[in-house]
């Protein structure tokens, strides 16, 4: 079992930054792939970014150049530095972690983009 506690979420202004931080416990060793998801209301849940064990990187087109995702293995923590916040990122923001067996969810931090 993998456990994810997700942190970081609030209110910003238009052109400002957040960062959301994820810590796995549990049966970490097993986690291949750790990431982000998010899901506005009435909207399908959408991939944000990816990170492997091994530090390659995925990003949604929304996002690059935009946002960061980084991991710290030592802390089995994931971390997604999101800078040039729009109000359409507005949402509500889920850590994963894939393992062979199953994908696990943080329990979900809310982002709110407004002036």
């Amino acid at each position: 079992q993998v456990q994810l506690v997700e942190s970081g979420g609030g209110l910003v202004q238009p052109g400002g930054s957040l960062r959301l931080s994820c810590e796995a416990s549990g049966s970490t060793s097993t986690i291949n792939v750790m990431g982000w998801y998010r899901q506005a209301p009435g909207k399908e849940r959408e991939l944000v970014a990816a990170i492997t064990k091994g530090g390659s990187t995925d990003y949604s087109d929304s996002v690059k150049a935009r946002f960061t995702i980084s991991r710290d293995n030592a802390k089995n923590t994931v971390y997604l530095q999101m800078d040039s916040l729009k109000p359409e990122d507005t949402s509500v923001y889920y850590c994963y972690a894939r393992t062979v067996y199953r994908i696990y969810w943080g329990q979900g931090t809310q982002v709110t983009v407004s002036s």
